[in-house]
């Protein structure tokens, strides 16, 4: 009997949570009369979804049930908050917690770390960042990663934030900017910061092998680090040591890491860059499918868009930065090293990512973000307007861009093709990220122009993409943007919708939603989503924000309690 009861009991609790009933009971929000993507990538249904606190807690029909806050979702679609796979949000929320140009296009959670991290910081270290910010300054108030994420929660963000732990901030401090072979003893001191990040909730190591001095650090130090990371169910995400000339030869580094390290591996930004690299996606894509098939966890993020963005300098070979960018200017400013830095900078290498020649002209390179007031009249233009407007060649505006601004000057590269943009997307394993801030259209972010991916990635995806194009369906859409980074980073029960999981939700119209951001006008926000709950708060109301800053520091699975 007491074994019948029991049963029935479980029975009315289920019913209560998945079909309305007992709905009488009060919630914080309801979202009624949506069509709800899971995550899962099933097909979608017609549900209500009710939140209390930070937690969805019923999902069915709760029409009959009462909320403090009750959103009509009427027409439009109802899916777990959106994973930025790659952000550069980094100090864009520092200056402004509220993360616009992402929040307006449903992304819920910012993951960091693509090489360089806000943590572990030396001294030295810190007085370099200070001294190389641009239009955002700020304090440097943490050394550690976990500090930093910490220092945003508590400043107040609206999305929640994770990162990794940056390979070339741990080379940086221990071994310098210097292009050295790491002794035994800074192994070990290396291993050490690992260690320690890692216990503190980092979700893996980052790496961005194709700048200096990331450039200099050999597969066997990377494999040594990742082994710590495994320790701790850490992963390995990588913009690899070549997306163009030496593609298949990146896969094959990065495939090399995550077996011997044990653990699982990603793709940054997965492209062919430079026309005469594009029929290579078959055969990477095959290689990352072999691997996957000998049962490695191989897995790949994307942007939405043929142009990537970095720095002037990525079109200048690695050891110019060798001891970092004041070496790099004395370098640019001897005539007998100039010459050489130009014939370089003109001559296709397999030993080095050009990405002058990934471009393939002067005329497909934007200059877009300057430090120096009086250079900021040339944002917008083409790196071939600007060279003709100072009466200069291409490799002498090159250079003395970046001497006359002292900084890396943001450039856009204009390297890929769109099919096969359309090819990756389809791919099962392939997530997003911007590889972009997070900024707003306003105030400070105005005085340097962007990529238009800070503004659009996702919003790109679902308009374009899926409905414009139908490339891939809304709800496999919706699981790469939401299950499948969270499955793959480890999160705690974010990333779908289903009862006991946070309350990372988003609502928008399916038939509307879109970018607006260009590369000629690129702070526009995308259109079309309307909420944005962030751990049960409401942060987007009806297309605009509250000023709410629910997010929070998430942590890795291995975590040291």
């Amino acid at each position: 009997m007491r074994k019948l009861l029991f049963l029935v009991a479980i029975l009315l609790f289920t019913l209560q949570s998945n079909s309305g009933v007992g709905a009488q009971r009060r919630y914080d929000v309801l979202i009624l009369n949506g069509t709800l993507y899971d995550g899962s990538g099933g097909k979608p249904r017609r549900a209500d979804v009710a939140i209390n606190a930070d937690k969805v807690v019923a999902i069915g029909n709760l029409k009959s049930a009462k909320a403090d806050t009750v959103v009509d979702a009427n027409g439009l679609a109802v899916a777990p908050g959106f994973i930025n796979m790659l952000s550069w949000a980094v100090e864009d929320l520092i200056v402004d917690g509220r993360s616009m140009g992402d929040i307006k296009q449903g992304v819920t959670t910012e993951i960091f770390g693509e090489g360089s991290s806000m943590g572990p910081l030396s001294d030295e270290m810190k007085q370099r960042a200070k001294a190389e910010q641009g239009d955002l300054k700020f304090d440097i108030e943490w050394t550690t990663l976990a500090e930093y994420l910490l220092f945003l929660e508590r400043r107040g963000v609206s999305p929640n934030v994770a990162s990794y732990i940056g390979a070339t901030t741990i080379r940086e401090h221990v071994i310098g900017l210097e292009d050295k072979k790491a002794t035994p003893e800074q192994m070990q001191r290396m291993r050490e910061l690992v260690r320690q990040e890692m216990q503190a909730g980092a979700l893996g190591i980052g790496s961005s092998l194709i700048y200096a001095p990331a450039f200099y650090a050999p597969t066997e130090e990377l494999i040594e680090l990742c082994k710590v990371a495994a320790q701790y169910k850490g992963k390995y995400i990588s913009h690899m040591r070549s997306e163009g000339n030496r593609l298949i030869e990146g896969i094959e580094e990065l495939i090399r890491i995550a077996r011997e390290a044990n653990l699982p591996a990603e793709i940054y930004h997965l492209k062919a860059a430079g026309k005469s690299n594009w029929p290579k996606m078959d055969t990477a894509i095959a290689l990352i499918e072999k691997a996957r098939k000998q049962g490695l966890k191989i897995t790949a993020d994307m942007y939405t868009y043929p142009a990537g963005s970095t720095g002037l300098d990525a079109a200048m070979p690695p050891w110019v930065l060798d001891g970092g960018y004041e070496a790099a200017f004395k370098r640019l400013k001897d005539p007998a090293t100039r010459k050489k830095i130009a014939e370089e900078i003109l001559t296709p290498s397999d030993k080095w990512e050009n990405l002058f020649l990934a471009a393939g002209s002067a005329d497909r390179i934007i200059l877009v973000g300057f430090k120096n007031d009086n250079l900021k009249k040339h944002t917008g233009k083409t790196l071939e307007e600007v060279a003709r407007l100072r009466g200069e060649s291409v490799t002498d505006t090159i250079m003395n861009l970046v001497v006359e601004d002292q900084s890396r000057v943001g450039t856009v590269y204009f390297m890929m093709d769109e099919e096969n943009l359309k090819k990756q997307i389809k791919l099962p394993w392939v997530s997003f990220g911007s590889d972009g801030g997070s900024m707003a259209a306003e105030g400070v972010f105005l005085k340097s122009s962007t990529h238009p991916r800070a503004y659009g990635n996702f919003a790109r995806l679902l308009g374009k993409y899926v409905r414009e194009e139908k490339v891939i369906s809304l709800e496999e859409a919706i699981r790469r943007l939401s299950n499948l980074p969270a499955t793959n980073l480890g999160l705690d029960r974010r990333g779908l919708l289903k009862t006991g999981y946070f309350a990372d939700v988003v609502v928008f119209d399916p038939k509307t939603i879109a970018d607006r951001a260009t590369f000629e006008q690129p702070h526009q926000y995308a259109v079309g989503m309307r909420h944005v709950f962030v751990n049960g708060k409401h942060v987007l109301k009806d297309g605009e924000h509250t000023g709410v800053k629910s997010g929070r520091a998430l942590w890795g699975p291995g975590k040291v309690k």
